[in-house]
């Protein structure tokens, strides 16, 4: 896979549709001659598709959906994020979606990418978010879905991201991080990794940590961790919004609506999807019904509402 050096980690990415086959997309060492990297079509028509969790662009469910955007006539960049897949990882910024967000961003400008559709589910909602809210000159539309939201769903975040590495750190060093599941898969993806998480200062983690651990402590005026609503008012692009399930915890029906409030002008629309589908996902990889990661295999029935927005 091709990727680019930002901010001193490796970001691996891939290029579906014409941009694929436009022109040479930039690799590691040359992302600056990428020229055209955008396709035939224009900046405009590239769409970055973002997953949820700690994910890379490989997981399952992800590239069906990508391949019916592409298909639709648009080019699709999927990425793997710091901290996901292939990628190196990296520990900076007032969130990890914050430095997600400046990734993306500098990602965009190595490729030649002016600017975008953003489009993301769960984790990736929330990072294509706070994205176009510190780069709104680079953002021309929004699609939002399993937008991570009320307190359950937030602690909840916190309990995944950031307490199993901090407990690790203050146990023993950064030294143990490598023993931590989430970073056993990064080095499996990427052997560099490990010696990049045994490479951090130990106090340095630990205040970093605490830092993105409390933007995930539910607070008044914020209804995505870490994100005061009064900065939603940068959001001024058409946006699309596929709300949460009736009774999903972890991206609740609520907090879409309230987002909805927070965009003006957004549309909300019901999940093609049904009502439970993430609670049944859960129950059947619980019980081995399924043995890869099923998350997020409905997604690709969200393309024909996401083209449509597109073709507006």
């Amino acid at each position: 896979m091709p990727s680019v050096e930002v901010n001193g980690g490796r970001v691996v990415y891939e290029i579906l549709g014409d941009a694929a086959s436009s022109g040479d997309a930039a690799s590691s060492g040359d992302a600056a001659s990428s020229g055209d990297a955008a396709g035939s079509g224009g900046a405009a028509d590239v769409v970055v598709l973002t997953p949820g969790g700690r994910f890379g662009m490989d997981v399952p469910g992800l590239r069906p959906l990508a391949e019916a955007i592409a298909a639709g006539g648009y080019s699709v960049l999927l990425w793997d994020r710091p901290n996901c897949g292939a990628s190196d990882v990296q520990f900076y910024g007032q969130t990890e979606s914050h430095m997600r967000a400046e990734t993306l961003n500098a990602l965009l400008d190595a490729l030649g990418i002016e600017s975008c559709v953003l489009a993301g589910g769960s984790g990736g909602a929330r990072d294509s978010m706070l994205t176009t809210i510190l780069y709104p000159e680079r953002v021309t539309g929004l699609v939002l879905w399993n937008i991570v939201g009320g307190i359950y769903g937030t602690i909840n975040l916190a309990a995944v991201y950031v307490l199993p590495s901090l407990q690790a750190v203050r146990a023993g060093g950064t030294a143990l991080l490598p023993r931590v599941r989430e970073w056993r898969e990064r080095i499996e993806a990427n052997p560099a990794n490990e010696q990049r998480l045994l490479d951090l200062d130990s106090d340095e983690f630990v205040k970093l940590s605490l830092r993105w651990l409390n933007a995930y402590v539910p607070k008044p005026g914020q209804t995505i961790p870490g994100v005061d609503d009064e900065l939603f008012d940068r959001i001024r692009v058409p946006t699309l919004i596929i709300r949460g399930g009736e009774n999903d915890l972890d991206h609740p029906k609520r907090t879409a609506l309230e987002v909805s409030c927070l965009i003006k002008g957004s549309t909300v629309i019901d999940p093609p999807w049904p009502e439970d589908a993430w609670e049944r996902a859960m129950r059947d990889r619980a019980s081995g019904k399924v043995q890869h990661n099923n998350l997020f295999d409905t997604w690709v029935q969200a393309a024909p509402a996401i083209l449509k927005f597109l073709d507006g």
